[in-house]
C-alpha cells in the first residue's frame, strides 16, 4: 500500500543583480539534466544595475551518466507528477513571495523565462494564478498538453521564442501548437530565431530590446 507523507525539503536558487533596487526581475527556469548555477550565466549579457536574474533549480537530482560525475537536475518525471508539480507550485511561489518582499521598486517589472523542460514548469506555475508576471517566455519549449486557456494570459504579454534548427522540436509541430494557441484566443507572439536547443547571446539581447522586456 502506498502512502503520501509532507516534508520540508531544502531548495537552491541562484540570484546575480541587487535584488532589493532591481527595477526587472527575471525568474528563468533551466531545462531537463541543468543546474541553476550554470544556466544563470546565460542571463549575464543583460544583466546591469536594474536588473536582478533569479535562477530556481529543480528540486530533484541525479547523475546524469552512470553512478557519479557530472550531476543535473529535472522539476518533474510522470513518476508522482501531479505530486512534483504540486511541490514546484508550491516551491516556485513561495521563493517568488521571498523575493519581492525584498524588492524596494514600485513597479517592478517580472519577467519568468521557462527554457526547454521549464517552459513547461512555468507555464503550470503560473498558470496556478497567485503569480502574475510582466512576461512569460517560453524559450525552446511550449506549453503542456494539459493547459487550459480560457482564464490564462489575459494580464501579461507570452512570448515563444525557437530556433529554426532546434534538434528537439520542427516547424510542423510548432506550426501546430500555433494553431492551437490561435484557436484558445491567446494573445501571444511567436518569435522564430537562427540557431538551436540553447538560448544565444545575440537573440537574447535583441529581444530583450525589441520587446522591452527590460
Amino acid at each position: 500500500m502506498q502512502h503520501k507523507l509532507k516534508v520540508s525539503k531544502t531548495a537552491i536558487y541562484h540570484s546575480k543583480g541587487n535584488i532589493k533596487t532591481a527595477q526587472t526581475i527575471w525568474i528563468v527556469l533551466h531545462g531537463y539534466g541543468m543546474l541553476a548555477q550554470y544556466f544563470i550565466r546565460k542571463f549575464e549579457p543583460i544583466s546591469d544595475d536594474k536588473t536582478c536574474i533569479i535562477a530556481p533549480e529543480g528540486l530533484s537530482k541525479f547523475y546524469s551518466k552512470g553512478f557519479y560525475g557530472r550531476v543535473g537536475a529535472t522539476w518533474m518525471t510522470k513518476k508522482d507528477r501531479e505530486d512534483e508539480i504540486e511541490d514546484y507550485t508550491n516551491y516556485l511561489n513561495q521563493l517568488y513571495d521571498s523575493i519581492i518582499s525584498e524588492n524596494d521598486s514600485k513597479n517592478v517589472k517580472v519577467n519568468v523565462v521557462g527554457f526547454s523542460q521549464g517552459g513547461a514548469t512555468a507555464s503550470r506555475w503560473i498558470a496556478d494564478g497567485k503569480v502574475i508576471p510582466t512576461n512569460l517566455i517560453l524559450w525552446s519549449s511550449v506549453f503542456p498538453e494539459e493547459m487550459k486557456f480560457e482564464t490564462f494570459g489575459k494580464n501579461f504579454n507570452t512570448f515563444i521564442l525557437f530556433g529554426d534548427n532546434d534538434e528537439f522540436s520542427s516547424k510542423k509541430r510548432i506550426t501546430q501548437h500555433e494553431e492551437l494557441l490561435k484557436k484558445s484566443n491567446l494573445n501571444f507572439k511567436l518569435i522564430e530565431f537562427n540557431g538551436v536547443h540553447d538560448i544565444p547571446k545575440e537573440i537574447l539581447i535583441e529581444q530583450t530590446t525589441k520587446n522591452n522586456w527590460k
